[in-house]
């Protein structure tokens, strides 16, 4: 109204609301203790919402409608804190150096699959890093730890221990 010199009416019609609305004063009492006391709450305990906020203040004598303290918590601006993400590695990663022998490096992947009737199965594979030679496949419904341990030691007994065992760590 003052930057376009538009009079009361007209500005009321532009912005699509009655003139009664915009010239009517609240009469809600401002709360402003409530709402200090609310903000206190808030920054000591970030993970609080409103529900459990609203307990801790009737704890202390603030028996207020839990309706009228989300509408102040809201008009506060106040929301549950999100909690951070998943850590992950910081920088780059080093890669990894190429084999020069057999035996240096093994790579372990498991690979699922199903059947016609719909059984489900997994195939353990162990592969020389250096050669690409599987050195074994094993297949099975369900492969504990225990079980591969017993399988890297029966192909260990024939051709040595490995310097790496290397895994994609998938799912």
């Amino acid at each position: 109204m003052t930057e376009k010199r538009y009079n009361q009416k007209r500005a009321c019609a532009l912005a699509g609301i009655d003139p009664r609305v915009y010239r009517r004063a609240s009469k809600r009492p401002a709360e402003t203790e409530l709402r200090g006391r609310l903000k206190d709450l808030w920054s000591e305990r970030r993970r609080f919402g409103c529900r459990r906020l609203h307990i801790l203040l009737k704890r202390e004598g603030w028996h207020k409608n839990w309706k009228k303290l989300y509408r102040i918590y809201r008009e506060e601006g106040l929301t549950v804190r999100k909690r951070g993400g998943r850590k992950r590695a910081v920088g780059t990663r080093t890669p990894m150096a190429i084999p020069q022998g057999p035996n240096q490096r093994w790579s372990l992947d498991f690979v699922t699959d199903s059947l016609s009737c719909g059984r489900r199965f997994r195939i353990l594979n162990v592969i020389d890093d250096f050669s690409r030679e599987c050195l074994a496949a094993v297949v099975d419904t369900s492969l504990s730890g225990e079980r591969v341990a017993r399988e890297l030691d029966r192909i260990a007994e024939m051709r040595g221990y490995p310097c790496m065992v290397v895994s994609d760590n998938g799912t």
